[in-house]
């Protein structure tokens, strides 16, 4: 039993001393690993200065046109160094330290083996040459504003073509570009030519509607605006009497929508779906602004039909379409001033009164002759995300997918209209995509004034407006027909860099837009 205990007390004793010997190793290769890494660091750093750039990069004036040029020489007092233009962003880890090393490799192997005598210094400062050594991406990741203070109205439109059209031209930000980086007297600033919709004479207007569209009866008509190539599809939605609001027993019901009441609305036509891209960039391209009209003025003028200047808005900080693409996506991070101008634009291109939907006339639309919480059948409680059970199975996507944009299905971003059926009245994307604009101020106990049976109600007090219909983030309780919200202007608006603060756009409020309504003439006799 002794030499059993005496041999156990060895073999425990050689396994501590394995394992601490083990650990000692690891812990040194931990210290060594980390110091590799620091020192690593250390030296991808000092060689991402612009000394150690001007170490390699002999040009005689490579320094001084740099010192010179609006990435360095400008009233910010920001200065741009060497790897912010010459390499991709650093948020894109792997793209950036291997670009960093195939540069680093080639600089070193030119600076050993090459005569800087020798080199072509006139064309490796052609445009040619210098789009190989500056990626798109790292101008967009400081220029996130494309409409700086002091544009002209034609770096306006420039811009807007290339947003636009980003992915089906061959151009990068440089080809416009070339002496930002690099300060050149004798570079006349590129342009974009031949290009349409870029420069005064090069737009193609035989596609132009001549005239407005012409109402001859009450039905569907297609709007066309007079000096653009854009229409917008309007569908006339018949007068009638429907219950406004929710009950109790209507899942995810809220205070505010009931009680429950008989509106009356006139006969009226709406847009097919929100106002898109293409339909909101032809207003701004007409009325496009660098002033601020004050936003009473705009108001009042709504009910002015003899008013002869519009002001439109002025350009938006970054990019309005959050980079997920403008044609028939919904316009979106205008404010409700914003869409009014619009309205008013548009009634002065054709010629009828166009507006925003009162609140009353955006719920008729939406439930299209139905009662239940949405104009397709299901119930809420099993679409939601809300709930007790939710944490054991999924909410059903089935049918409210086909109908709704909404939080489960959007991607996390608007879409087109294609993608979702219309409702029985032949409208698309009432729920969901985007919150759509009303006319009403909001009034949380709105729907208990005025008694039971109402006609036309219009709410025309209060400090914001009510917006309906939910959007692509929200839950499937709330994009119900019944579902209310309203605007938080001042919180909006705290994310505006521009001071003062824009009446125009909304930098981050992403799942806003309008659509509108067309007063009949009373010729048409609708009913």
């Amino acid at each position: 039993m002794a030499n059993n205990n005496n041999s156990n007390r060895y073999s425990s004793e050689k396994k501590r001393k394995f394992f601490k010997g083990k650990t000692f190793i690891l812990l040194v290769g931990l210290v060594l690993g980390a110091g590799i890494m620091i020192a690593v660091y250390k030296t991808s750093v000092y060689f991402s200065s612009d000394e150690s750039c001007m170490m390699c990069h002999v040009h005689p004036h490579a320094e001084d046109s740099w010192k010179l040029s609006k990435h360095v020489n400008n009233s910010s007092g920001v200065k741009t160094h060497c790897v912010a233009c010459h390499l991709p962003p650093q948020n894109k880890t792997w793209d950036h330290y291997t670009a960093k090393a195939k540069l680093g490799i080639k600089d070193v192997w030119s600076y050993m083996t090459k005569d800087s005598a020798d080199f072509n210094w006139n064309t490796k400062s052609e445009l040619e040459h210098a789009v190989k050594y500056i990626p798109n991406e790292s101008c967009k990741e400081c220029h996130q504003n494309l409409f700086p203070e002091g544009i002209t109205q034609d770096g306006i439109t420039a811009h807007l073509y290339y947003d636009e059209n980003e992915k089906k031209l061959d151009l990068q930000c440089i080809s416009c570009h070339l002496d930002v980086g690099h300060y050149n007297p004798n570079y006349t600033h590129g342009k974009m030519t031949g290009l349409p919709g870029v420069e005064a004479g090069t737009v193609d207007t035989s596609m132009f509607f001549k005239e407005p569209a012409q109402i001859t009866s009450f039905s569907n008509f297609q709007e066309q605006i007079p000096g653009t190539p854009v229409s917008i599809k309007m569908v006339a939605i018949p007068g009638g009497t429907f219950k406004m609001g929710s009950t109790e027993k209507e899942p995810f019901h809220k205070a505010d929508e009931a009680p429950v009441r008989n509106v009356t609305v006139s006969p009226f036509f709406i847009s097919e779906y929100e106002v898109t891209w293409d339909q909101y960039w032809a207003f701004y391209r007409n009325t496009m602004s660098e002033g601020r009209t004050p936003p009473e003025t705009v108001y009042a003028n709504n009910s002015n039909p003899d008013v002869d200047a519009i002001s439109g808005p002025t350009p938006p900080f970054g990019f309005p379409d959050q980079g997920w693409g403008y044609g028939d996506r919904p316009a979106i991070t205008m404010t409700h001033y914003a869409a009014e101008t619009f309205c008013q634009w548009l009634s002065k291109k054709t010629g009828k009164k166009y507006r925003l939907p009162t609140e009353a006339e955006w719920e008729y639309a939406a439930r299209g002759g139905t009662e239940t919480p949405y104009f397709f059948t299901g119930n809420p409680k099993n679409f939601s995300d809300q709930g007790f059970w939710r944490k054991f199975f999924d909410a059903k996507t089935d049918s409210i997918s086909s109908y709704v944009i909404y939080g489960k299905n959007s991607k996390n971003k608007t879409q087109t209209p294609d993608l979702v059926k219309a409702n029985p009245f032949g409208l698309k994307n009432m729920l969901g995509n985007v919150m759509e604009y009303c006319a009403d101020k909001y009034d949380p106990e709105a729907y208990s004034k005025g008694g039971e049976n109402v006609t036309n109600p219009l709410v025309t007090e209060g400090t914001e407006w009510v917006i309906r219909g939910g959007d692509y983030t929200s839950d499937a309780a709330d994009v119900r027909s019944a579902a209310r919200n309203y605007t938080k202007h001042d919180a909006w608006l705290k994310t505006d860099p521009q001071q003062p603060k824009s009446i125009w756009w909304y930098s981050d409020i992403r799942g806003i837009g309008f659509r509108i309504v067309c007063e009949p003439d009373a010729s048409l006799g609708a009913k």
